[in-house]
C-alpha cells in the first residue's frame, strides 16, 4: 500500500506555525495515561500465544455474519456454513494485521518520534511507544491464529491481496489537499482507535468457539481500550491546534473515512462465500439482499456514534461543509 506519512515535514511546520495555539491545547487538555501497569498488564509482556484447542464446533458467531441471515446459506449443506464461518473469521484476522501494520503502527510511531506535527505531553509520546509494540504484537498473534486455524480446519484462506480498506485510504490520500496531506492518515488512525468493535466485545464470549479463538481475541479486546482513550484524548490536541482553513480542508473527508474502516468488504465477503461452496450466482445474491445501500448506511451510523461524539466534542462539525458531509453520508440522525 501507498500510504506514507508523506507530509510529516510539512506538519512539523505546522507545528511552528501553530505553536502558540498548540500550548494553548497543550495546556487545557489532560491526558491521563492507561499504561502506568503496562510492564504487568500488556498482553505482550504477560499472555503467550494462545494454542487453538481441540473444543469449538463454530469458528465465528453466526449472528454477526450477516450472511447467515439469508436463506441461501442459511438452508445449504452444513459443511457450507460451518465453512462460511471459518472464512469470516479470516477475514476478519486478516483485516486486523492490515489495519495494524498499514494504517496503526505507522502513525503511532510518528507521535511517538514527535514527527506528528503536534506538541504533545512527553508521557504521551512514551504511551505511543508501548502502542506500537502492542500493535505489532496484535498482529503476529492475528497471524498464527490464521494459520492455526487453516491447519485445524483444512480450510485455506480465500482472500484478497489487501482488504478494501486499503485502496478507500489510498485514494482520500491523494485527493486530500496539499497543503495537510498525511492528516488523512492521522485522522484514520483516531477513527479506526476510537471505535468500539463488537466483535472485539461478542467473540469471546461465545463458548461455541475454540478457546483459542476467544481468547487471542480477549486480549486484543484487553489492550484495545486504552487506546480507545488514548486516541479520543490526541484528536482534542489534534483539532483545536488546526487552522479554520486546515479545518475546513480535512473535515468533509471524516464520513470517508469513517466508511473505509466500517463498511463491508463487498470482495473479500464473496471469495468467503464462494470458496465455502456457494454457486457464483447465489453469493451475488446473498450479497445483494444482504448489503442494502439502507442497511449499510445504518449499520454504520450506528457503529459511527462513539467517534461521532467525540468529533462533536472537539468542534469539527461547527464547520458547514463538514456538516453537510456527515448528513450526505447519512450520519446524522
Amino acid at each position: 500500500m501507498a500510504l506514507q506519512f508523506a507530509a510529516a515535514a510539512n506538519r512539523t511546520v505546522l507545528a511552528r506555525r501553530h505553536q502558540h495555539r498548540l500550548d494553548q491545547t497543550v495546556a487545557e487538555v489532560e491526558y491521563r495515561s492507561r499504561f502506568r501497569n503496562w510492564e504487568w498488564m500488556a498482553t505482550v509482556r504477560n499472555n503467550p500465544t494462545r494454542p487453538l484447542g481441540i473444543d469449538g464446533e463454530l469458528f465465528f458467531t453466526p449472528e454477526l455474519v450477516p450472511a447467515m441471515a439469508h436463506p441461501l446459506p442459511r438452508e445449504s449443506d452444513p459443511e457450507i456454513q460451518k465453512n462460511v464461518l471459518v472464512h469470516r473469521l479470516y477475514e476478519y484476522l486478516k483485516f486486523t494485521i492490515d489495519l495494524e501494520q498499514s494504517a496503526v503502527i505507522p502513525v503511532t510511531g510518528h507521535i511517538s518520534r514527535g514527527m506528528a506535527g503536534l506538541d504533545l505531553p512527553e508521557l504521551m509520546r512514551s504511551d505511543a511507544f508501548k502502542i506500537v509494540t502492542d500493535e505489532a504484537w496484535h498482529a503476529q498473534f492475528t497471524y498464527e491464529l490464521m494459520r492455526d486455524v487453516r491447519d485445524r480446519t483444512r480450510v485455506a484462506p480465500a482472500l484478497p491481496d489487501t482488504p478494501i480498506f486499503t485502496g478507500v485510504l489510498a485514494r482520500i490520500h491523494e485527493e486530500f489537499p496539499s497543503e495537510i496531506r498525511g492528516l488523512d492518515e492521522l485522522l484514520f488512525a483516531i477513527v479506526s482507535e476510537t471505535l468500539i468493535s463488537s466483535t472485539l466485545d461478542d467473540l469471546p464470549q461465545d463458548h461455541r468457539l475454540p478457546e483459542g479463538v476467544r481468547e487471542t481475541i480477549a486480549d486484543h479486546a484487553e489492550d484495545e481500550a486504552k487506546y480507545h482513550a488514548f486516541f479520543s484524548t490526541l484528536l482534542r490536541f489534534l483539532w483545536p491546534s488546526m487552522t479554520p482553513r486546515e479545518q475546513e480542508l480535512a473535515g468533509p473527508y471524516l464520513p470517508r473515512l469513517i466508511f473505509a474502516f466500517l463498511e463491508p468488504d463487498y470482495p473479500s465477503v464473496a471469495l468467503g462465500m464462494a470458496a465455502s461452496g456457494l454457486p457464483s450466482e447465489q453469493v451475488e445474491q446473498v450479497n445483494n439482499d444482504v448489503y442494502t445501500h439502507e442497511r449499510v448506511i445504518e449499520d454504520v451510523r450506528r457503529g459511527a456514534a462513539p467517534t461521532l461524539q467525540y468529533f462533536i466534542e472537539a468542534g469539527a462539525l461547527e464547520h458547514g461543509a463538514t456538516r453537510e458531509a456527515f448528513a450526505e453520508a447519512g450520519l446524522l440522525a
